[in-house]
């Protein structure tokens, strides 16, 4: 009887659509427009989410970056106070190293910007980056040609580089291990080529930079002008809290902190930066609902007046199913599940046109952007509630006429 009700349901829906195509279209068009608006928001915040988390996540999780700055998590900023505090140094570096017993890696990180040139490919601003040996251990990437620096390159400060595909991309049309640039006027040869890693939000991406040695990196670069920062990864089976408490007591004494003195450094993590993505995102996401919950609350009151228009067209029969022994539910669900349809054609035909821009700006912006079936099961989820919703009253008056009276009605 169900399979018959449900079948019935969607005769009727297909012929008021067929019949009153103009007045269908405008009425399924508002809920269209609204499943498109929220849809195109989750589906947009869901790549820039994935892309920001795994861009967090290449951070590592079991890393702490002891730096100058924090990098928040709530609260106020008091940026005043920590603007007072001095940089880490490479002497801190290396005290760390020799004193911590709970780290796996310790590197050090300095940066700046200058200008690189290969013959007549100049490439300005370019960001340098001053490391030690144990780099790749902490912010791990492959190399596409070429090699690391050995140990002793990096304590001799030869004058060796690795180079990022975007760099490598402007300098060259060839490979270029092997080959010579020059950073302020200094020659350094590129001894490898990092594997393209694309966009980072985080700014952990190591396809527009250059990699040296600290100590060759010292001769262009002046580290008091930098930000510096001390990475430290934990032994395996070593918390994050854990480490961070060693690593707090050492950077006291090293700076001989007062017991009742605040620390004047930060030891930053991936937990700070995701505490606040949680935050964004469930911003984001309520932004996503009000915006298209306008659009789909103009949607439902079309469907409601096709609803209400379809019973009128529809009181002969109703009286007619009635005196054949029709009882108020098959009504009710007859009219119910037609309004449930037609909310869902107009939210398959959103989601439809979700998906194809999607693609198209997927490809324009090299973004992937995909429709997920999580979202598409939202989509259609959404598009059946507003079909209640808007359908009930309506099959409700439906299934309460009278037969006499609805087999006289004109």
């Amino acid at each position: 009887m169900y399979f018959q009700l449900f079948t019935e349901s969607l005769r009727f829906a297909w012929l008021a659509i067929v019949n009153n195509r103009l007045r269908t279209f405008l009425s399924l068009l508002g809920v269209t427009i609204g499943i498109v608006a929220i849809i195109s928001v989750f589906t947009i915040v869901d790549a820039l989410e994935k892309n920001v988390r795994n861009s967090v996540e290449s951070l590592g999780e079991n890393v702490v970056y002891i730096q100058k700055w924090p990098w928040g998590g709530g609260g106020e900023y008091q940026w005043w106070k920590y603007f007072k505090r001095p940089k880490v140094t490479f002497k801190e570096f290396k005290k760390i190293k020799e004193r911590c017993m709970t780290s796996n890696s310790v590197a050090f990180l300095f940066e700046g910007r200058r200008t690189v040139k290969n013959g007549n490919n100049v490439l300005e601003n370019v960001e340098i980056s001053g490391i030690t040996y144990e780099f790749p251990q902490i912010l791990s990437f492959n190399m596409e040609k070429g090699r690391f620096f050995t140990q002793s390159e990096m304590n001799s400060g030869k004058n060796f580089v690795l180079i990022g595909h975007n760099v490598a991309e402007a300098l060259f049309d060839f490979n270029p291990v092997g080959e010579t640039i020059k950073i302020s006027g200094i020659n350094a040869k590129v001894i490898g080529l990092i594997e393209k890693q694309g966009e980072s939000i985080t700014g952990n991406s190591q396809d527009n930079a250059v990699l040296c040695s600290y100590w060759f990196a010292k001769r262009f670069i002046n580290e008091r002008k930098s930000n510096p920062i001390i990475m430290v990864s934990a032994l395996e089976g070593v918390s994050n809290e854990e480490l961070k408490n060693e690593l707090r007591g050492i950077m006291r004494t090293i700076r001989r902190v007062r017991p009742m003195e605040d620390d004047n450094f930060s030891m930053n993590e991936v937990s700070l930066i995701k505490q606040g993505l949680d935050q964004l995102f469930s911003v984001i996401g309520i932004a996503g609902w009000i915006i298209g919950g306008f659009s789909i609350l103009v949607g439902g009151f079309g469907i409601a007046n096709i609803m209400f228009v379809s019973v009128k067209e529809r009181t002969k029969i109703i009286g007619i199913q009635k005196a054949l022994g029709a009882k108020n539910i098959f009504i009710l669900l007859q009219f119910l599940f037609e309004s449930i349809f037609l909310c869902i054609l107009g939210g398959a035909f959103g989601l439809a046109i979700v998906w194809a821009l999607a693609s198209v700006a997927g490809e324009m912006l090299d973004f992937n952007l995909t429709l997920t079936t999580q979202n598409i099961i939202l989509g259609l989820s959404v598009s059946a509630i507003i079909g209640v919703i808007s359908g009930i009253i309506p099959a409700f008056s439906a299934s309460r006429l009278d037969p006499v009276e609805a087999i006289r009605s004109n």
